[in-house]
């Protein structure tokens, strides 16, 4: 099956940003082209219709189940839609994707034949039944008294009949436990191709989750969106398992038993078959469609009700400062009672439909019946005739009785999946270009330069995107951050950037690890715009250290780690020396395979802090960015990190660029720049600027007049006027 070529990207450009023109701009855009996770049942409102949408996903389901090969390889052992040469590497894989291609049609061919089995068993069933009863019986006339006579020719037997009951009774349970068999173990093979698909669309999906640019992490529910992938795994699983297991099956055994009923016993009965098969059908679709919208409302009072609970019980002391606890009773109470009505309108439903359910094949079965009796009485069927309809309508009843539910779970799975669809269709703003290069650092160099850099944040507008959506656009504002920034960074050297909050510090490390485009101007490495480098050599050459520093819910020794995974564990013990955090793990009754917790919960700041150095330090980039690396250290081991990082950023290929608050931390740097209003001001060694006498030499000044060993006035930063306020000073002393 051909994979559907993707529509051609739409890309939302940001708004540019002028140096002179402080007021936010205005950019009308088309609805997202970068896509969030949003409410599930709304997610695809955009884009074709709900026929569109679910025929798109059961043709990507269809790729999976029946996947196309990859060409052969050559006899050269090329592959033809290979471009680097046909090399061995790109055999190897090509053979091994025809491999699991051929291994995945294979077991849906077997799942098919073994499905088709069955259903041959379960039909064959109610016949052994139906010559069983007309052997006891006789024989009965006509018909009957011939298949007791293919039955005894095919097992080579006399005319006696004492063996004939036991052998059919025999051959009627062998049937129904062979037809079990076939059941569960044609679940055993497909589940092999249910299983791989849920693993090819979930590392698909997570690994598309994460070349998704920082804008869109910023702007996404981490909650909803690991719902959605978890829902959509999940709903790959049941609507394959509900067409192979229960759809599929379900329409042979009624186009057989349909066919069996016109050939048997004429086309009335066959007729009054297929019409209460599609009255039950109708009616069950019908009234589940009604129930659907009615659990909808169920569930979301079930969730006020327990969210109304966790609530009041957060604020225990509240409740009990306010003797309120009446008032919370009557709350929940109503919240409750809302759930019961709708509750007990659900059960009612229910009741309704399956009566319904019941009436109607009651009614198909008791005209069957008749037809068939009508024909006992005339001699042109037998009593086991009157068995064999009997049986074959109940057998058919078992699969008719999940159709609601299964109509029901397959359209939540299809919205679910249609959710995880839409994230897959977000694409990145951040791409490289066509012709992109790999960045190598030690053939291009580490010379840094921002040349005219315009940038600024898109915000959405609620009020603009109102007005706007008749017209079918979203409206966002940029917010400027940086105007026509300019400066160099030489290769080797540490450099400072200081400034006030807001003044575009962080903004600078986020282009240069190309988190963001620049909108005006150009971020250079090695002499070369950035861009027409791929993104994945630029941050591979990178080491950086957050300002908000996040672990993962595992060991430190993993965290340290996880900076360079090719790295031995003595160089993480290295690592984690010279970032001062040895000592203290040694200290811990576990070492280093303490657990720090949720988002390194367990941990303080100053520990996060010392994790994030020591696999910055561990990943032995030529450059290397630190965002406030000592915000939550204390002065001493400030002074003996700050020290190590000098020494890593004395190598002559390391390149180092320091933002920072604190202005002990970078007296000794190479270059210091001082920003303000997303320009730079001054720019300088800590000689020179003191020199120069400007706002950076002033907040020295201050700084040294009013020192202390204490933390909090050694944490007194650039730009905060109200602390500055607080100490007595003078507005002119403030870079802001």
């Amino acid at each position: 099956m051909r994979e559907r070529r993707r529509r051609p990207r739409c890309r939302r450009r940001p708004a540019k940003v002028t140096s002179s023109s402080p007021p936010p701009v205005t950019v009308r855009t088309p609805p997202p082209a970068t896509g969030r996770v949003v409410d599930d049942t709304a997610a695809f409102a955009l884009g074709g219709t709900t026929r569109h949408r679910y025929w798109r996903i059961a043709r990507e389901l269809g790729n999976h189940i029946w996947p196309s090969l990859p060409p052969r390889p050559s006899s050269r052992g090329e592959v033809a839609w290979s471009d680097d040469g046909g090399n061995g590497a790109a055999a190897t894989l090509a053979a091994a994707a025809r491999a699991s291609a051929i291994t995945v049609r294979a077991r849906v061919v077997a799942s098919m034949c073994l499905m088709l089995a069955g259903k041959a068993v379960t039909i064959s069933t109610p016949f052994l039944f139906k010559m069983l009863v007309d052997v006891v019986g006789d024989g009965g006339s006509g018909g009957g008294r011939r298949d007791i006579g293919v039955v005894r020719s095919a097992l080579l037997l006399s005319d006696s009949t004492l063996n004939l009951p036991v052998l059919l009774l025999l051959a009627y349970g062998i049937c129904r436990s062979l037809s079990s068999l076939l059941r569960e173990y044609t679940n055993v093979v497909f589940s092999h191709v249910a299983q791989s698909a849920i693993r090819n669309f979930g590392r698909s999906t997570f690994d598309h989750v994460h070349t998704l640019d920082l804008r869109y992490h910023l702007d996404r529910n981490t909650g909803m969106l690991s719902r959605v992938l978890e829902r959509g795994s999940r709903s790959i699983s049941f609507a394959l398992n509900a067409m192979v297991f229960n759809t599929l099956p379900t329409l042979v055994e009624v186009l057989v038993v349909s066919t069996l009923m016109m050939r048997r016993f004429g086309t009335l009965h066959a007729m009054t078959v297929l019409a209460t098969i599609i009255a039950y059908s109708a009616y069950t679709i019908r009234i589940t469609r009604w129930r659907s919208s009615m659990r909808k409302d169920m569930i979301s009072s079930e969730n006020a009700a327990a969210g109304r609970v966790s609530d009041s019980l957060l604020n225990y002391e509240t409740v009990k400062y306010f003797n309120n606890e009446n008032h919370e009773g009557s709350v929940y109470e109503r919240t409750l009672g809302e759930y019961q009505g709708l509750a007990l309108r659900a059960t009612s439903s229910l009741s309704a439909l399956n009566f319904g359910q019941n009436a109607i094949f009651s009614v198909g079965l008791t005209l069957v019946m008749y037809l068939t009796l009508r024909d006992v009485g005339m001699g042109r069927a037998t009593v086991g005739d009157l068995v064999l309809v009997n049986g074959l309508l109940f057998q058919l009843s078992v699969p008719l009785n999940f159709i609601g539910w299964v109509y029901q779970e397959v359209r939540q799975a299809f919205v679910d999946m249609e959710a995880m669809f839409q994230l897959r269709d977000t694409r990145p703003e951040v791409v490289d270009r066509p012709h992109a290069v790999v960045y190598d650092p030690y053939s291009s160099g580490t010379t840094i330069e921002f040349d005219g850099v315009v940038f600024g944040y898109e915000t959405s507008s609620p009020s603009a995107s109102s007005s706007s959506s008749a017209e079918g656009t979203a409206t966002t504002t940029a917010r400027p951050i940086l105007r026509e920034t300019t400066f160099a960074i030489p290769q080797g050297k540490t450099i400072a950037i200081v400034g006030s909050s807001g003044c575009g510090k962080s903004t600078l490390l986020r282009l240069l690890y190309r988190f963001y485009d620049p909108q005006g101007g150009s971020v250079r490495i090695g002499g070369r715009d950035m861009r027409d480098y791929t993104t994945e050599s630029i941050r591979r050459s990178i080491a950086v250290v957050p300002q908000e520093v996040v672990l993962f819910n595992d060991s430190i020794g993993y965290n340290i780690h996880y900076g360079n995974l090719a790295a031995s564990w003595e160089e993480v013990i290295e690592a984690s020396r010279k970032a001062h955090l040895h000592d203290i793990i040694m200290r811990l009754p576990n070492g280093y395979d303490t657990v720090v917790g949720e988002r390194g919960l367990k941990m303080s700041g100053g520990e996060k802090q010392r994790v994030s150095i020591a696999r910055a330090i561990l990943k032995r980039a030529p450059i290397l960015l630190c965002d406030e690396p000592t915000s939550s250290l204390d002065s001493r081991t400030e002074s003996d990190i700050m020290n190590n990082l000098k020494e890593i950023g004395n190598d002559e290929n390391v390149t180092c660029v320091i933002v920072a608050h604190r202005l002990s931390t970078i007296v000794d740097c190479d270059l210091i720049v001082v920003m303000d209003g997303g320009r730079v001001i001054e720019q300088g060694s800590h000689d020179e600027l003191m020199k120069a006498g400007g706002r950076y030499s002033e907040l020295v000044a201050f700084q040294r007049s009013h020192g202390s060993t204490s933390d909090e006035e050694d944490v007194i930063v650039l730009g905060d006027e109200d602390k500055l306020k607080e100490m007595n000073v003078g507005d002119e002393a403030v870079l802001s």
